[in-house]
Order: C-alpha cells, then structure tokens, then sequence
C-alpha cells in the first residue's frame, strides 16, 4: 500500500463531477443538499425490502426521534412537491446512508451508501415503460461520456443498455437463481437493465423484494408484463461478475400504493404523513432512482473493491499503540 491508492480518491471525485453534471444537463435536474435523518414516524423513510433497521437517534433540543436515512426516495417526491416542480424539471442530491443491517459485507456491499438520489416530474400519461427506458439510457450515456472525458472508458465497456424483463429473464434461465441470472445476461450484454423487480413471477417466486411505497412494480407495462420499475447492472471484470449501479422507477399513484402494500401486509403505514399526503393527491407524478457513487466509480477505475473507493480505512489495533506508561503520565502531569 503507498499513497498512490490514495490518489485514487482524486480520479474518483473528478469522475463523480462530472457525472453529476451530466446527469443534471440531461435529465434537467438541480442539486440540493441530501438530509442525513428523516424524523421517525413521518414515512419519509425507505424501508427497503422491509426488515433493515435503521440508525435511530434522539435530538435533545427538540426532544424528537429521528433515523438515518437508508435512501431519499420519498423525500425527493416531497420536495419536489413542496416547490412545485413542473414536468421535466427534477432534483439531484449526493446522499450517505448508512445500512448497518446488511446481512454481510462483501467487495461491492458497504455499511456506508453514497449514490445520485434523483427524481423528477413527469405528466401523469407518461407513467410508462417507455419513459422509464428513456431515463435509463440517458443516465447510461451520462455515465459513458463522463468516463470518456475523464479517460476511464474501455472498448469492452457496453455502448448501450439492454433491456428485458425479470419475467423473461426467468424464462431464459428457469434452473438458475436471480443472482445466477442477472450474472449470465449481463456477461453477455455487459449492460443491461431488468425490468420489474418486486412482482412475484410465473414460478411463484420474486426476482427480488422492493418495498411497496415508492417503485410501481405491480402496473401492467407497455410489453404485457408487470413492473414499471428495475435495476441497472454492468459487467465488472475484475469481479467476473455482475455489479448493480442503480435502482430506479417510476413512482407509485395513490391506488398502486394501496395495492402493493396490501400484498406486503403493510396496510398500517397508510397511517403515516408522507402516505396521507400521497392518498390526498399532494404530490407529484415523478421518476426517480439511486446511482450507486462507489460502486459506479469501482467499475469505471476497475477496482474490485468498494472500501478502495470510499474513506480510507485507519486500523488501529492494540499492536499500533506506542503509548507507553510513563509517557501516559507525562501527558497527565503536563496537563
């Protein structure tokens, strides 16, 4: 290890500028700054496929419990609301997040998150698969042409995004797990976007969870599937495998909403302010989406590690401390 590693950070943070102001010049989006707590109890939190604990705290001068967000996907929808965002016009923010209830770590899952939270309002008719695909191909070529400008973009990298459905991604691959798949479509394509994730499929079973206030993963879509919602994935290949970028959808009406957490059984949060104001038609129609920073920039510098991409680390061990005890009571006595 020599400080060349850390010089990496510096390739990194001039990649994600540039992306970000890709992504805002394409999708027509402004930065604001991300909250790191959303108040309990308010629904502004994602719940993600349902089990994760957050990091809960207490704000002393206000007496109020407040958790760390795990996204900012209903919050975006919020805000957007709140200034009253015409169609086509949008937000971008660069969220952390921490997940601490991973169920493991490994070289592309951290405890710390840091992605492009961006939404974006769209006319209530475009509520589509079609657009949905546009977004996906315009956050593609942001990508793609802030790697060429920076000089990280490799001739085996995919030029376009291919698309297909969780449905018929099963089909293709009816003995292997989703994990299995998304590996097999994505060596082949390199870049590939799959199609309604949250749903249950033919066999019974979901590609994977998504929770039910935020991705329509239920509405009927342009192709006769399911899902107006997906994942983004790219072939890395250090890793030998494939590496999720981004998540994103278009957002749920009032009555998707009901439905989808009546299949949860999650009916009681209809109780929560952010689900009310949704109910009372308060918010926008909007697309939107986290784009994973660490993991995106882990593809383009072809690094098989997330930790290499984000802080670095300072192990401190019992063996690293040369504190000595008479040097301990010098500190004292000088003090």
């Amino acid at each position: 290890m020599s400080i060349t590693q850390l010089k990496l950070h510096s390739q990194a943070y001039a990649l994600k500028h540039e992306i970000t102001q890709r992504l805002c010049k394409k999708l027509n989006l402004a930065i604001v700054q991300a909250p790191l707590i959303v108040p309990s109890q308010s629904g502004l939190q994602d719940t993600l496929s349902g089990h994760e604990k957050p990091v809960s705290l207490v704000v002393r001068a206000e007496g109020q419990k407040y958790e760390v967000v795990h996204s900012l996907a209903k919050w975006k929808r919020a805000i957007l609301a709140k200034y009253q965002a015409q169609p086509g016009e949008g937000v971008i923010a660069h969220m952390l997040a921490l997940r601490p209830d991973e169920a493991s770590l490994s070289s592309r899952h951290s405890v710390q998150v840091d992605q492009w939270d961006w939404e974006q309002v769209v006319a209530a008719e475009m509520r589509t698969l079609s657009t949905l695909k546009d977004r996906v191909r315009a956050i593609y070529s942001a990508l793609r042409e802030a790697a060429i400008a920076t000089e990280h973009w490799r001739d085996s990298y995919a030029d376009e995004v291919f698309f297909i459905h969780s449905e018929e991604l099963r089909e293709m691959y009816p003995n292997l797990s989703a994990k299995q798949r998304e590996r097999e479509i994505t060596r082949m394509h390199r870049a590939v976007f799959i199609i309604g994730i949250g749903g249950v499929l033919s066999d019974g079973d979901k590609h994977d969870d998504r929770a039910a206030d935020y991705d329509d993963w239920t509405s009927a879509n342009d192709d006769g599937l399911y899902g107006l919602n997906g994942d983004l994935l790219v072939w890395h290949e250090g890793l030998d495998d494939a590496l999720e970028l981004s998540s994103m959808g278009i957002r749920v009406t009032p009555e998707v909403m009901v439905k989808q957490l009546a299949l949860k059984g999650a009916l009681p949060s209809l109780d929560l302010p952010w689900h009310k104001k949704l109910i009372a038609g308060e918010f926008p129609t909007t697309i939107g989406g986290g784009i994973g920073q660490s993991r995106v920039t882990m593809w383009l510098l072809q690094q098989e590690h997330i930790q290499l991409v984000q802080a670095p680390t300072a192990h401190l061990g019992a063996g690293d401390v040369v504190l000595t005890e008479q040097s301990r009571e010098g500190l004292l006595s000088a003090g």
